[in-house]
């Protein structure tokens, strides 16, 4: 009854700290208040993914990236009237505040709504060639090869399935009958799976043109070749949140550059930095579309979805990136694929 708790921190609880309360409650939301339990701020997963955009050290207080100003509900207002102005809003969560700014609750969508099951289609890339896992891909293409107890593609269904998405098309290629055979219908895993045939290299965006239909929902596109423990519902809330057009998932990525970097101008030397690390943010392979985005992508035509990205952001279309914080890892070397077993009953277990 009292679960909402759990997600109460000070102001000066560590962003490290606050992340751990945000991933374990299932709440998906922080309330940042006082000793007097006065509500302060929120938290939620798209202001740390802000945050790590931003540089924030993780060692901070999180009153460095909360909220200040929520949305909040009374009390005494009804419960249809919570669920549409979350609606109105296009908010998941409401902290319940009494007039002294002291918190007595926590309403979300879900609770309001009692379901989990989403619209959103996702489609899985599971056509290429796996050419840099060979010899393990001569006779099993590269998303049916196993990790830990069972195919790489089934862990990323699974996923997906754990956070209410049921309806999914897998795109196809190189030994299409392996995938089509393993997972059929869907039904076994109580969704329903359709298939998008590639006669021939149509690209990571190319084959979203063979989607029977478009769909009335953001739709999700994901290589197959990826083992990761991203939020899709928070994914999916963030998207919303921008308005976006479409939402790319980036990584960190640090590189280290081993020699001291001169700076100079002309021919005097006006600084020296000791071995620098250099920060960037690297394509995730995880993409979350807004269906108008279909009618730039041309049929029976080989298009990257790095081209997809390039020409919305030509167009002045929002296109935002949504940075990974969870585990990700890209199986597309002997070594990733020998880590990716190493690892994966602490992380998928």
């Amino acid at each position: 009854m009292d679960k909402w708790k759990e997600v109460l921190v000070l102001p000066h609880t560590s962003v490290r700290e606050a992340i751990q309360v945000l991933d374990s409650s299932g709440k998906q939301i922080v309330l940042v208040v006082d000793e007097q339990r006065r509500l302060q701020g929120t938290v939620t997963d798209g202001d740390v993914r802000r945050g790590i955009l931003k540089g924030i050290d993780f060692a901070e207080p999180v009153a460095r990236i909360m909220n200040p100003q929520p949305n909040t509900a009374r009390p005494d207002m009804s419960r249809e009237t919570v669920l549409a102005a979350m609606k109105r809003r296009g908010l998941h969560h409401m902290p319940l505040v009494e007039d002294d700014g002291t918190v007595i609750g926590l309403d979300t969508l879900d609770d309001l709504i009692h379901s989990r099951s989403k619209d959103n289609w996702v489609v899985l890339m599971a056509g290429g060639l796996g050419s840099r896992l060979r010899p393990l891909t001569e006779d099993c293409p590269k998303p049916m090869l196993k990790v830990g107890n069972k195919p790489l593609l089934e862990t990323i269904l699974e996923n997906f399935i754990e956070y209410g998405f049921r309806r999914f098309y897998i795109s196809v290629n190189y030994m299409a009958d392996v995938v089509k055979s393993y997972f059929g219908d869907g039904s076994r895993f109580g969704v329903e799976i359709r298939y998008l045939h590639e006669n021939k290299r149509l690209g990571t965006a190319g084959a979203l043109s063979l989607l029977p239909e478009r769909p009335a929902e953001p739709f999700f596109v994901m290589n197959g070749d990826l083992l990761t423990k991203v939020n899709f519902s928070q994914l999916l809330a963030f998207h919303s949140t921008h308005h976006a057009a479409a939402t790319m998932c980036v990584r960190e990525y640090d590189h280290q550059v081993p020699y001291g970097v001169v700076k100079i101008e002309n021919h005097r030397i006006t600084g020296i930095e000791e071995k620098p690390v250099q920060r960037f943010f690297v394509n995730a392979g995880i993409y979350l579309l807004a269906p108008e985005v279909l009618d730039m992508i041309a049929p029976d035509t080989f298009f990257d979805m790095t081209t997809l990205f390039e020409n919305l952001m030509a167009e002045k279309r929002e296109t935002v990136v949504f940075p990974v914080r969870e585990y990700w890892l890209d199986v597309g070397h002997l070594a990733d694929y020998e880590r990716a077993n190493g690892e994966y009953q602490s992380v998928f277990s």
